[in-house]
C-alpha cells in the first residue's frame, strides 16, 4: 500500500502596507498596527510602515482611529526621472487590480526627489496604467480625480519610488457622522488622538463624566463616545477603497464587519459614563446635535448652548478635555488670552480633582490657566503647531476682597491736613466697600484746594490723578505738595511704588484728546459685583473702567434679564458685561474706537461670554441708528460730553446732538422696552420736546 503523504498549506508571504497619519500620531497609529494584527512596524514623519495579511489591512481600515490612510504596497524600485516612473509603472499588470470599466486616480508626493513636479510624476504613472489597457483591449479606463474607484499612490523619497493600492479610498478620518460643521473643525483622528491622550478609555468608570465646554461641532464628544462604546470607527462609511479592487476579499471584509457590530451593540448595553457639551453659539450647538443623531448617539452624547460663564460641577469625578480657540489672528489673541484665563478660574472653582485635557496651539496662552500640566504631547492641527497639556485641577483660593488697612503717620509732618483728610476718608470708604463688596472706589477727590487730585483704589493699586494747578500756582510748589501727598498716600495705604500709578490731567482739545499716552500697555484684573474688568493705568488718561457709573451698571445688570441689550457709545463694554452676567439674552454693543472695542470683547471674554449672538460693532453711533432696523427691550445711550472724528471731520456736542440721537435711538426700541440715557455733562439740560413726545423720568 504506497504510503499517504499529508499536504502542507503554503504560508502567503506577508504584503507591505503603509499608514499615512498626522503628524505627531505615528506612535499611536504603530500602536494600534500591533494591536491589530500587524507586524514590525517601523514610523517615519507622517507614516508608518508595517507587514501583515490582508485581514490585518482590513481590519486597520475598519478600526484604526489615528490613520488616515492605509496603503497596499505593489510595487518599490529606483526611479530618478519620469521616465523611469513610466517603465516601471508599466511592469505591473493593472488588470489584477481593476478593469476599464473602473474610474482610478494617481496621487503622488516627492520629498528630496530629483524629481520636482509631483503632478507630471503622477502624469506619467497614469500614462502608463492607461497605454497598457490600451494595448491589451484597445479601451483605457477613465480617470477620476473627485471620487474614483481606484486610488494609486506614489511617493518618492529621494530616488526610491513606492507605489500603493489605496485601500481606504477617502481619508479615513472621515468616519461618515460628520454631516453639519463649524469653521476650523478638527479632524475625527486628531480629536480621536486628543481624547486617547487625555486618558479617555473604553474602560472607564461609568460614574465619571466627560464634558467640553466648547464643543463645536461635537466632535471631541463623539469620537470619546466612539472610544467607550468600542465602535469601530469605520462602520458608518459607505466605501472603501478596496471594494473595487479586483483582489478584494468580501466575505472576509463581511466578518470582520459583522464582528464590529456585534462588539458595538455590546458596548452600547453596559453602563455609560455622561458625556455633556456646551457651546456659546447656538449654530454649533445645532451641527453638533446633527452630527451626534447620524452617529446614532443622541441618547448618550448631552449637548446644549450654554456660555462657559455658566460652567458648573456637574459630578463629582470627571474629564474636561476642550480645544478652544487659539486666538491665530493678532486681533484675537487678546481676547482668546482672557478667555483662557477665564476657563482657568471656572475649572479651579468648579472642577477641582478633575482631569483635565486642554488642547491649544500657543503654550504662552495654556499657561493663563494656571493649572499644574503634568502632561504635553506634541501634535499638529493642520499647519499648526499644537499641544495638549493634561492636568488634574486643584481647587483654587476663594476670592477675597483685599485687606485694607490704614497705617499711622506721625503728626506735625508736612502734609498733615492731607494726610488727616484722606485718613478720615479711608476709615469711612473702607467700612463701606467691605459691607457693599465694592473693591474699586474713590477715596479723595480735591477735597483740599491746595492738593489738587483725585486718588481712586482699584484693590490692590492705586491711581493718583494730579488735576494740572492754574497759572496763578507756582509749578514749583504745586509739585512739591504734589510729592508730598504721593508719599503720604504710599504711607498711610502701605503699598509699594510699583503699585502707584500717577497720571496728570489737563483740558485737552482736537487730535490730542484721544491719544495714547506713554506705558506699558499692561492690562490689570478687577472685581465689581460678579464681573471682572481689565484697567489699563499707563497708556490713556481712563482706565476703562468709570468709577463714578457703578450704580448704572449695577442698575442695567438688574434690568438685563431676559433682555436684547444695545449699549451705544460702549467703551469697553462694562455695562455690557453686567448685562450678560444678569441673563441679557443678546448684546450689542457700538463704539467708533476700534481700541475700545477690543477692550469690551476682551472683557466679555475674560467674564466667560462670547458666541454670534452677542457682537460688537465699529461705528459712529448716529449713522449706525440711521442704517439698521433691529430693535432692543434694554437701551443703554451714554455718549461723551464732546468727540470729534478726525478722520471723518466730524464733531457730536451733547447738549446741541442729544435730541437726534435720542430720538433715533428711541426707534430701536422694543414696545415696554426702557432706555436709559446717561451724561457727565453738569450744565445738561434735556430738551423739552422729549419730554413731551416720551415718557420721561430723572433719576
Amino acid at each position: 500500500m504506497p504510503r499517504q503523504t499529508k499536504s502542507r498549506k503554503i504560508k502567503k508571504p506577508d504584503l507591505l502596507f503603509v499608514a499615512t497619519c498626522g503628524a505627531g500620531l505615528e506612535d499611536l497609529v504603530a500602536a494600534e498596527i500591533k494591536a491589530l494584527g500587524g507586524k514590525n512596524p517601523e514610523t517615519a514623519p507622517g507614516a508608518v510602515r508595517w507587514q501583515g495579511n490582508l485581514e490585518a489591512g482590513y481590519r486597520l481600515c475598519l478600526w484604526s482611529r489615528f490613520a488616515s490612510r492605509i496603503l497596499l504596497q505593489l510595487a518599490a524600485f529606483e526611479a530618478a526621472d519620469p521616465d523611469t516612473l513610466y517603465r516601471q509603472a508599466g511592469q505591473i499588470n493593472w488588470d489584477e487590480h481593476f478593469g476599464i470599466e473602473d474610474t482610478f486616480a494617481v496621487a503622488c508626493t516627492l520629498a528630496a526627489s530629483p524629481m520636482t513636479h509631483s503632478q507630471f510624476a503622477a502624469l506619467r504613472i497614469k500614462d502608463a496604467i492607461v497605454d497598457q489597457f490600451r494595448a491589451h483591449t484597445g479601451l483605457r479606463p477613465t480617470v477620476d480625480v473627485a471620487r474614483p474607484d481606484i486610488r494609486i499612490n506614489l511617493h518618492v523619497r529621494g530616488t526610491q519610488a513606492f507605489l500603493a493600492l489605496d485601500l481606504s479610498g477617502e481619508s479615513l478620518h472621515r468616519r461618515g457622522y460628520r454631516v453639519a460643521a463649524v469653521a476650523a473643525p478638527l479632524k475625527e483622528s486628531l480629536a480621536a488622538a486628543i481624547v486617547h491622550l487625555a486618558g479617555w478609555r473604553a474602560d472607564i468608570s461609568p460614574d465619571s463624566i466627560l464634558l467640553d465646554p466648547m464643543c463645536g461641532s461635537g466632535t471631541l464628544l463623539i469620537e470619546a463616545a466612539l472610544i467607550f462604546g468600542d465602535s469601530a470607527p469605520g462602520l458608518q462609511r459607505r466605501s472603501f477603497g478596496f471594494m473595487a479592487w479586483r483582489r478584494h476579499n468580501a466575505p472576509l471584509w463581511k466578518r470582520l464587519v459583522d464582528e464590529a457590530l456585534e462588539r458595538e451593540e455590546r458596548g452600547l448595553r453596559k453602563p455609560w459614563p455622561r458625556i455633556i457639551g456646551y457651546d456659546a453659539d447656538p449654530h454649533a450647538v445645532a451641527a453638533a446635535g446633527e452630527n451626534i443623531a447620524t452617529a446614532g448617539l443622541e441618547d448618550k452624547i448631552q449637548v446644549k448652548q450654554q456660555q462657559l460663564a455658566a460652567l458648573k460641577r456637574p459630578g463629582e469625578a470627571g474629564m474636561l478635555l476642550v480645544n478652544p480657540p487659539y486666538g491665530e489672528r493678532l486681533s484675537d489673541r487678546n481676547e482668546t488670552k482672557y478667555l483662557y484665563r477665564c476657563l482657568g478660574r471656572k475649572i479651579g472653582r468648579e472642577l477641582y480633582g478633575w482631569h483635565i485635557g486642554f488642547f491649544a496651539a500657543d503654550p504662552d496662552l495654556a499657561s493663563m490657566l494656571r493649572l499644574p500640566w503634568e502632561a504635553a504631547f506634541h501634535l499638529f492641527n493642520g499647519p499648526i503647531k499644537c499641544r495638549l497639556h493634561r492636568a488634574t485641577a486643584v481647587k483654587s483660593a476663594a476670592d477675597l476682597p483685599p485687606a485694607r488697612t490704614i497705617h499711622d503717620l506721625t503728626p506735625g509732618d508736612e502734609g498733615e491736613d492731607f494726610a488727616n483728610r484722606l485718613r478720615k476718608n479711608c476709615i469711612s470708604l473702607f467700612k463701606w466697600a467691605a459691607r457693599e463688596d465694592v473693591s474699586c472706589f474713590r477715596i479723595y477727590d480735591r477735597d483740599i484746594p491746595e492738593y489738587n487730585l483725585a486718588v481712586d483704589l482699584y484693590e490692590q493699586w492705586v491711581h493718583v490723578q494730579e488735576y494740572a494747578p492754574p497759572p496763578s500756582v507756582d509749578p514749583e510748589k504745586a509739585a512739591h505738595r504734589f510729592n508730598t501727598a504721593l508719599h503720604i498716600i504710599r504711607d498711610l495705604l502701605a503699598v509699594p511704588h510699583s503699585r502707584v500709578f500717577v497720571k496728570t490731567r489737563q483740558r485737552q482739545k482736537g487730535k490730542k484728546q484721544y491719544q495714547k499716552r506713554p506705558g506699558q500697555g499692561k492690562l490689570y484684573e478687577v472685581r465689581e459685583r460678579r464681573c471682572r474688568f481689565l484697567v489699563n493705568f499707563t497708556d490713556y488718561l481712563d482706565t476703562g473702567l468709570f468709577l463714578d457709573h457703578r450704580k448704572i451698571r449695577a442698575m442695567l445688570g438688574d434690568l438685563a434679564a431676559g433682555t436684547r441689550f444695545l449699549n451705544m457709545f460702549g467703551y469697553t463694554g462694562t455695562a455690557t458685561v453686567h448685562a450678560l452676567m444678569n441673563g441679557a439674552t443678546a448684546t450689542t454693543l457700538i463704539d467708533s474706537s476700534a481700541t475700545y472695542l477690543q477692550r469690551a470683547r476682551a472683557n466679555m471674554a475674560l467674564n466667560g461670554f462670547g458666541g454670534p449672538q452677542h457682537i460688537t460693532v465699529q461705528s459712529d453711533c448716529l449713522q449706525w441708528l440711521r442704517q439698521t432696523d433691529g430693535q432692543y427691550d434694554l437701551i443703554f445711550v451714554d455718549p461723551p460730553t464732546f468727540s470729534n472724528d478726525r478722520h471723518k471731520k466730524t464733531v457730536f456736542e451733547v447738549q446741541k446732538d442729544h435730541e437726534k440721537l435720542l430720538r433715533l435711538a428711541m426707534k430701536h426700541l422694543a414696545p415696554a422696552g426702557l432706555l436709559i440715557f446717561s451724561t457727565n455733562f453738569r450744565k445738561f439740560q434735556l430738551a423739552g420736546s422729549l419730554d413731551n413726545e416720551f415718557a420721561v423720568r430723572e433719576k
